[in-house]
């Protein structure tokens, strides 16, 4: 999951809005999950290539 966030507004007609609440809630996510989600596979699906920032893990750090 990214680690920084950035905001992105959209409009959208309130009928749709509403049914993305009630099936997101059916399946256990939120409109922003699935909005990511759409993101994602819209950028690979026409070979945009982004950095993703991935959490540091076993980093081992010497000082001498």
């Amino acid at each position: 999951m990214e680690k920084k966030t950035a905001r992105l507004t959209i409009l959208i007609d309130p009928e749709k809005k509403k049914a993305l609440e009630t099936l997101c809630q059916q399946q256990d996510l939120t409109p922003s999950q699935v909005v990511r989600q759409l993101i994602r596979d819209y950028l690979q699906k026409h070979g945009v290539e982004y950095a993703t920032q991935t959490p540091l893990t076993n980093t081992k750090v010497e000082m001498n």
